[in-house]
């Protein structure tokens, strides 16, 4: 099983992501992750990356066709994963194709959060998210059993640079022009199916699960 999950930011990829690789013991490539985990290491590539994150736009195509490329070679991405936050483009799909052709193999299933621009910008400006583990949290809907601490690991909480009230703006604006045609590419390939995100958080994953039994029956 080999997918990808799309929506605009803040419509909820990151956690029914969570989920899914729980349920079907599949290894998530979350370029946001990837890109933070490398920054944080001081690796070239993620302080790159993280010039164009901390402005709210897309990393280039040449960074992050990279880093996919190195994480798709592991062993154990080769007869599943589940791709989080990439391909954002059409550039950067057709790049993913070929990668995949290249090992024999292609996507299953994209599958699309929808989500409101109202409801967005409420999820992410009071998302905070731990900076040891990455455990992510919401003040409204949920939150910490400690302000500021997370119930996991007892790291610090933080809100992410890209979360702020600009930034978000300016992602939303962004995946209108630039991600959003994915939409028709992949809608072309007959593999896209659209989940409505404004339903309760274990609905979304419920209907989730519901596509991706259908599909693998």
């Amino acid at each position: 099983m080999k997918i990808l999950v799309m929506g605009p930011p803040g419509a909820g990829k990151g956690s029914q992501s969570s989920r899914i690789v729980k349920r079907y013991n599949m290894p998530s490539i979350s370029t946001g992750q990837m890109f933070r985990d490398a920054y944080n290491k001081g690796e070239k590539i993620g302080v790159e990356a993280m010039k164009f994150i901390k402005k709210g736009e897309l990393v280039s195509d040449d960074i992050t066709n990279e880093i996919v490329r190195l994480r798709l070679s592991e062993e154990d991405a080769e007869t599943n994963f589940l791709l989080d936050g990439y391909p954002r483009t059409v550039n950067q799909a057709i790049a993913l194709d070929k990668m995949l052709e290249g090992m024999g193999s292609k996507l299953d299933a994209v599958i699309n959060i929808l989500s409101s621009h109202d409801v967005l910008f409420e999820r992410m400006e009071q998302r905070r998210v731990c900076k040891q583990c990455g455990a992510t949290y919401h003040l409204k809907f949920m939150k910490p059993q400690e302000d500021g601490v997370c119930d996991i690991c007892g790291g610090e909480l933080y809100q992410r640079p890209d979360d702020t009230h600009e930034s978000v703006e300016r992602r939303l604006e962004i995946y209108e022009s630039k991600t959003k045609p994915l939409l028709d590419y992949y809608d072309d390939k007959n593999i896209l199916y659209n989940v409505n995100g404004m339903q309760e958080f274990d609905k979304v994953t419920d209907d989730i699960i519901l596509v991706l039994d259908t599909i693998y029956d």
